[in-house]
């Protein structure tokens, strides 16, 4: 699993995996846990483009989002 490190969110870290640019797994560490387990929930088994495109900006405050970091994230993996 790879680990990002949120910044502006209520989340600390987000935990994935993408296998053959598919979302394996996705957990967050801290933030709202009804909200970040539906997120989760919601894009494994997604191709990471399609992830992105859903979920990149995104506001909740500070001009980010749990969902936009994990846009960030998978940027990131692709990159």
């Amino acid at each position: 699993m790879t680990t990002f490190k949120t910044t502006g969110t209520c989340s600390r870290a987000i935990n994935y995996e993408v296998v053959d640019g598919v979302v394996t797994k996705c957990e967050f560490e801290g933030g709202c846990p009804g909200n970040t387990q539906g997120v989760a929930r919601l894009v494994v088994g997604r191709k990471v483009a399609e992830v992105i495109a859903t979920l990149k900006g995104i506001q909740c405050r500070n001009g980010t989002s749990c969902p936009d970091q994990l846009a960030k994230a998978l940027e990131q993996s692709i990159n």
